[in-house]
This record gives structure tokens, C-alpha cells and sequence, in this order.
């Protein structure tokens, strides 16, 4: 009797220890512990991100929303499998819990109000993904849920190092930017904290908006931006987020009178410029902003071909 006591004992302990092994815990931004039963194989995502992440480790994501309808993030490959789950800032529940993810990857304020609705579904995990500090551990984070922990490790390396060879290569000539996006009388224009802009700096490029004044607050890295405010900052480039037409900014006489604008240095970017913050995202913004500031010394790049590079099935 006591032998098997003990032999039923040592199984549990063997079980409860199988257990633990299998699970996988990460802890995201809102200071929240996710627990994943095993190791995430069915991921969905609320933006580019997570399956940017999925993507790099080896991993494929079954959902994803979109900024623009009917614009694929060319960067990430044939997304034609991939359920589209509508615009990030409304994903579609229904079409979410058709494709049975096993963990949701999300921008934290555009969902945290649905947590609970997220949560029913599968483990959810909301990251802020607005600064350039925040890529690094996010990408480690979604990386370890996939059971691939060094490999998330590894790219933020490789970026690291690829940022500094692109950093030494690159003129000493300080060329002055800004990077904006909307459609109203005022876009919106982003501080040098933000993913974007900080990689634009690496590459010895100045942000006229500048730093943030209010860095402690959440969601501040942008502010809207007056044609007049322009002017007197009069930049060397302008980077444009081609959402849409609707751009009524471009036809105030203003905007004519722009450096930039006479210069034919208005260059109008993709979604990854918006959503910078995947390993893949990163490293075709990095290729393209260099040719952009710098066309005499880095090539023009194909974004497709750049993720290619880095896709890891």
C-alpha cells in the first residue's frame, strides 16, 4: 500500500512538472501574466506586429487587421490564407474566433477596452508599440509565446547591429525630416521618441517636430502639426503615410512653398512606417529611409524582397 501511495505520488509530481514545463508566461503592458498552455501555434494579431514576429521565428499567423483595406503588407509575403480581420481599431470578433488562435497580439490601446471580449477567445496579449524602447522586449515577449525565445533575442541583435553598419556608412551631412500622417487641415506629426523617427535619426537625420515634451504620457508621440509650424521648420524631407487620398493640407498654398515640396523630396511611405516596431518591419524601414536620405550611397530597395530575407518558415 505505501509503495503505491508513493508510486501515485511521484506520478502526480511527474504530471504537475510535465505541466509546468509545457507552459509558457510572459507578462505584457499592462503588467499583466499571460499564460499560454503550451507553446502559441496559431497566432492572431490586432496590427502587423505579432505576425511580423511570427513571421521572423518561423510561425504563421492565421489573422491579422489592416490599415488600409485591400492593401497587403507586401513586406510579410502572401497573406492570402491569412484571415483579415478589418481595420485594428475594429477588428471583426466573429471572423477572430473562427480562426481559433491560441494567442491574440495586440496594440494595447486600440483593444484594452475589449480585454474580457479578447480574452474569452484565446491568452491576449496588448503591448504599447508606439516608442523605439518598446520594440525590443515586445519582440521577445510574442517570441517566447511561440517557443522561440532566442530567436526574438537574436533578431533584436542582428537589428542592433545592422542599425549601427548603416549608421557608419551613412554621410555626415544631417539632413532635416518630418514623418506625418492624417488627413485633416493639420497632420499629425511625430516626436523623435517614436519607432520611426528614432530609426530616421540613427541614420544622422534631424526630426524638426523634436523630442517629446511630455515623456512620462502615454500616447504622446505625435501632435498635430500647423502649415504655418511647418514652414518655419522648413525640412529637408517629408515623409508622407500614404493612408488615402484625402490629404486636404497638400492644397494650401503653403505646402508649396515647402523645401521639400520644391526639392521633390516628399516621400510617400507604406504601412510599416506606421507599424515599425516587427523585426521585418524595422529592418525594411531602416533599407528604405537610407536610400531616401542618402540615395548616393544606399540603393533603392524592394520591400518584398527585404522580407523575404527575413521570413523564417
Amino acid at each position: 500500500m505505501q509503495l503505491l501511495k508513493r508510486t501515485l505520488i511521484a506520478a502526480s509530481l511527474a504530471l504537475l512538472a510535465t505541466q509546468a514545463m509545457a507552459e509558457v508566461r510572459i507578462q505584457d503592458d499592462r503588467s499583466k501574466t499571460i499564460t499560454i498552455a503550451a507553446k502559441a501555434n496559431r497566432v492572431a494579431t490586432i496590427s502587423f506586429f505579432g505576425a511580423d514576429v511570427a513571421l521572423a521565428v518561423g510561425a504563421r499567423p492565421v489573422a491579422t487587421t489592416f490599415m488600409v483595406p485591400g492593401r497587403n503588407p507586401d513586406y510579410l509575403g502572401d497573406f492570402s490564407k491569412v484571415a483579415n480581420l478589418g481595420q485594428r481599431a475594429a477588428p471583426n470578433f466573429e471572423l477572430l474566433s473562427q480562426a481559433k488562435p491560441d494567442l491574440i497580439v495586440a496594440i494595447r490601446r486600440y483593444t484594452e477596452k475589449h480585454a474580457a471580449k479578447f480574452e474569452k477567445l484565446a491568452p491576449y496579449a496588448a503591448f504599447d508599440l508606439e516608442t523605439y524602447a518598446d520594440a525590443d522586449p515586445s519582440i521577445v515577449k510574442v517570441a517566447t509565446a511561440l517557443g522561440k525565445a532566442k530567436e526574438g533575442q537574436a533578431l533584436n541583435q542582428q537589428f542592433q547591429a545592422d542599425a549601427q553598419a548603416f549608421a557608419k556608412k551613412a554621410p555626415k551631412t544631417k539632413p532635416s525630416y518630418l514623418f506625418i500622417w492624417g488627413g485633416g487641415e493639420a497632420p499629425w506629426t511625430y516626436y523623435n521618441e517614436h519607432m520611426t523617427p528614432a530609426i530616421l535619426n540613427k541614420l544622422g537625420a534631424v526630426n524638426a517636430a523634436g523630442g517629446n515634451p511630455t515623456p512620462n504620457v502615454k500616447d504622446n508621440t505625435a501632435f498635430e502639426m500647423s502649415l504655418e509650424a511647418m514652414l518655419a521648420a522648413n525640412p529637408d524631407h517629408l515623409f508622407v503615410y500614404d493612408y488615402g487620398p484625402d490629404r486636404p493640407y497638400e492644397t494650401n498654398p503653403i505646402w508649396q512653398q515647402l523645401k521639400a515640396v520644391k526639392n521633390g523630396n516628399v516621400h510617400y511611405v507604406k504601412d510599416h512606417w506606421i507599424e515599425s516596431h516587427g523585426p521585418i518591419a524595422r529592418q525594411v524601414v531602416l533599407r528604405e529611409a537610407a536610400n531616401l536620405l542618402h540615395p548616393a550611397t544606399f540603393p533603392k530597395v524592394n520591400a518584398k524582397a527585404i522580407g523575404k530575407q527575413y521570413i523564417k518558415l
